[in-house]
């Protein structure tokens, strides 16, 4: 199979990367993008398997993302999705390197922080591009010969094709252009010292593994240019969160308490009867402000039950916002902690001028077993959110992402949704009439009670399709309530 050399290096006019691809990363940084956004790297910045890359003099955050990278065959301008990978020649293994500590200098477009010389390792070797599956692809990468990165293209947020067709409208991709197609979740930070090794596989062809060793730069950067401006916001997106970059949780983290178990039988129970005939009972026990009121249902035709979660949003300050909007912050401590068979109920103040959760978030939270989402605020990318299994309740769609009115500030603690106060191990029971917040102490009584509740009214029901009087029947007096036992006693013999 062909090797990358320098022929290889020197036929790449340009080199494209894409910012955010897989779901995966996506989830990690809290946004996903609704079309795929991109840098330049400089073709100087290309090197081959085995090569030496240097830390700056003076940073402390050197970057690695493995990812595939698509090698042009042929002069590209205005193709279709349908052709576009037709014009993809190679596919191959790379290395998207990069300084964290430079990232504030140029305004987004990375130029210092990701084209450093010898920052775009590619190789070892190419894989015909007609010869695979561009949906069946997978990249693994090690550090220090440790997996932490492993992932495929089968669910990418933008398909190699609709790159290659969105690049080509406005700009000619030259034959031997590369374009870096995005990173999975695991990236973390390199030392002077370490190993890194990233494989593209796909059929029966790999790249073999591409390496790159770490080496510590001698020469520091000049005054008269950016110096590096590590802080704690940079380490953690360096390293992919607070805990992996070693440094304290928020003052609002705590660690999620295990509630107490919602057994097989009770929610069995709960799941038999109506959250009407429930919030009956919770009155008769003195409990009338227990409902979550004015939401919408994804799937009003389900009965949910679960223990409660809970997530506070707090309004948008911007300097608290940096110190806890970014990285992995609360609303991602608790999608990614939701236990199966759990609800997550997030105050959002009733707020709907911004979402608190996406389509990438919630479908993370599906995947964890969750039984339902629950916010008064807002939920982004509704279409795909409503398309779920998982049912979510909500106050509206919104477009804007959460930082535009809200902070996720601490999780596990005691909220207030939709009018109700919610504590981590509530009961919640969701249907097409409400939603219902039940006291675990109570929610066995309450059960038993409401079953035997909706029996009396199944034979309520009965009498009065018979032409019965609901007089002295709805509620059950002395002569109907004996009638009634009389009639559950043949139920019971039956």
């Amino acid at each position: 199979m062909q090797q990358v050399n320098d022929d290889t290096l020197a036929a790449a006019r340009k080199v494209i990367a894409v910012h955010i691809n897989y779901p995966s990363r996506a989830a990690q940084r809290g946004r996903t993008p609704a079309q795929p956004s991109y840098f330049l790297k400089p073709s100087s910045s290309l090197s081959q398997s085995g090569s030496i890359v240097e830390r700056p003099a003076g940073c402390e955050l050197l970057g690695y993302e493995g990812e595939i990278a698509l090698i042009i065959g042929e002069r590209t301008r205005r193709v279709s999705i349908e052709d576009a990978w037709n014009r993809v020649e190679w596919v191959t293994a790379s290395n998207d390197l990069g300084v964290y500590d430079l990232r504030y200098a140029d305004k987004g477009s990375n130029l210092r922080s990701k084209g450093g010389d010898g920052f775009t390792p590619v190789g070892p070797a190419l894989i015909p591009a007609p010869a695979v599956d561009p949906a069946g692809l997978r990249i693994r990468t090690w550090h220090n010969g440790e997996v932490v990165q492993d992932d495929t293209t089968e669910d990418l947020l933008f398909p190699f094709a609709r790159l290659v067709a969105d690049l080509s409208q406005l700009l000619t991709l030259d034959k031997g252009d590369i374009i870096l197609t995005g990173t999975p979740a695991g990236a973390s930070v390199a030392r002077p010292g370490d190993v890194v090794e990233v494989e593209v596989s796909g059929a029966e062809f790999t790249t073999g593994r591409l390496i790159t060793r770490v080496a510590e730069g001698s020469t520091p950067l000049a005054d008269f240019g950016a110096r590096p401006k590590p802080d704690d916001a940079q380490r953690e997106e360096a390293y992919g969160s607070r805990e992996a970059a070693g440094l304290p949780a928020m003052p609002s983290a705590q660690p999620s308490p295990q509630p107490p178990a919602l057994s097989a039988e009770l929610k069995a129970k709960l799941e038999s009867v109506c959250t009407a005939t429930l919030s009956s009972q919770l009155r008769k026990r003195g409990l009338d402000n227990v409902s979550i009121d004015g939401l919408t249902a994804t799937r009003p035709e389900r009965r949910v039950v679960g223990l409660a979660r809970t997530l506070r949003f707090v309004p948008n300050r911007e300097d608290l916002f940096k110190t806890h909007g970014g990285g992995f912050n609360a609303q991602k401590r608790a999608i990614d902690s939701v236990r199966k068979g759990e609800i997550l109920v997030m105050e959002a103040r009733g707020e709907k001028g911004t979402g608190t959760i996406g389509d990438i978030l919630a479908l993370r939270a599906q995947v964890r077993g969750a039984a339902a989402i629950i916010t008064d605020g807002g939920v982004r990318d509704f279409s795909a959110v409503a398309a779920m299994e998982l049912p979510t309740y909500y106050a509206n769609p919104h477009p804007a992402v959460l930082g535009r009115r809200h902070i996720p500030w601490d999780t596990d603690i005691t909220i207030a949704c939709g009018g109700a106060t919610v504590q981590p191990g509530d009961v919640i029971v969701a249907d097409a009439d409400g939603i219902l917040v039940i006291p675990p102490a109570l929610a066995e009584d309450v059960a038993d009670e409401s079953i035997a509740q909706e029996r009396e009214e199944t034979f309520i029901t009965e009498m009065v399709e018979q032409g019965n009087s609901v007089d002295g029947l709805y509620p059950l007096n002395t002569e109907w309530r004996g009638k009634y036992q009389e009639w559950e006693a043949r139920r019971s013999d039956a």
